[in-house]
């Protein structure tokens, strides 16, 4: 799909992108134009070209069914925020009833990918971005991924979404992680929740960019971790470098919390896919992505150290 110039709309998404458009105050509307930001699995992306201003914009369009996983006053927040503290991009405006998000495009920036992270450099930038937005003022929402898991449980039965036949011992092995880190108390800060590579942008210099805040909430800072530590598919190595970056030292009883976070995290995002398989228009195959991370959910439950990482967290 190429750049179209408003009023040229010719299918659905089009159509909805120029409506969203003619609804932001301040736009100077002829001349406008449009294309499609590739990528995303929730929403359709677009960048905004304005005939009397050099800059650029990065327009969201939520996609359809994501009202059940996100709350849109919630994410603008937490987009906020993290330009408060100088890892975000700018928020240009924000339709509550809509949910449409406008952000400044920042030129020069490029998505990352899985083998970004294998550059230390990179990896670091990025422990100072998530860490920057970690130890920004909290969010209004608070929601830990035990919170989502169960949010999404309700959503599949409601949605007829796919169970795993093994469910009743995912369930269970789900409950014995839940009260062990309630039990040990939580460390509940402004977490992104989403930590995939496309979120992170770099610049020339390597440095980072966070964005994609749709998911986010105040949660234990180690899920943050756990989850970005599954996506990237560190090495332990890797993994002890990246907490000893963040937090200072490498604590065993941290590295264990993340071990469970990221069987809970995998379970959160299967179940967040067995739902959006019934509910999402996009062209996407979310019941493959379900069981790859129901499987990779199992590999930690069924690790024979399972209950000893329970007693040390």
């Amino acid at each position: 799909m190429s750049r179209r110039h408003l009023g040229k709309a010719t299918n659905e998404a089009e159509s909805k992108v120029e409506a969203a458009i003619r609804a932001v105050q301040g736009w100077t509307l002829d001349g406008l134009s449009y294309e499609p930001v590739p990528g995303g699995i929730s929403n359709a992306n677009w960048r905004i070209f304005l005939a009397d201003q050099e800059r650029t914009y990065f327009l969201k369009v939520p996609g359809e069914g994501t009202e059940h996983f996100i709350q849109r006053t919630a994410a603008n927040e937490a987009s906020t925020r993290a330009f408060e503290v100088g890892v975000g991009a700018e928020v240009i405006h924000f339709d509550p009833q809509s949910g449409v998000e406008v952000f400044e495009f920042i030129d020069g920036l490029r998505t990352s990918t899985n083998g970004d992270f294998l550059d230390r450099t990179v990896r670091c930038n990025a422990v100072k971005a998530l860490r920057a937005f970690n130890n920004a003022r909290g969010l209004a929402l608070q929601k830990t991924t035990m919170d989502m898991i169960e949010e999404h449980f309700d959503q599949a039965l409601e949605f007829g979404g796919y169970f795993p036949q093994d469910f009743t011992w995912i369930n269970a092995k789900y409950r014995q992680a839940k009260d062990a880190l309630i039990a040990s108390g939580l460390d509940l800060v402004p977490c992104m929740n989403d930590t995939l590579a496309g979120n992170f942008l770099l610049d020339a210099e390597n440095n980072v960019t966070l964005v994609d805040f749709e998911y986010a909430s105040n949660n234990d800072r180690c899920a943050e971790l756990a989850l970005w530590f599954v996506e990237m598919c560190f090495d332990p190595d890797i993994e002890n470098e990246v907490i000893e970056e963040y937090f200072g030292s490498v604590d065993p009883r941290i590295s264990t919390r993340i071990t469970i976070f990221k069987a809970l995290v995998d379970l959160k995002w299967a179940t967040w896919a067995m739902v959006q398989n019934r509910l999402s228009a996009l062209d996407f195959d979310y019941f493959k992505y379900g069981v790859w991370k129901h499987m990779r959910a199992r590999h930690v439950m069924r690790d024979p150290r399972w209950d000893d990482w329970l007693k040390a967290v």
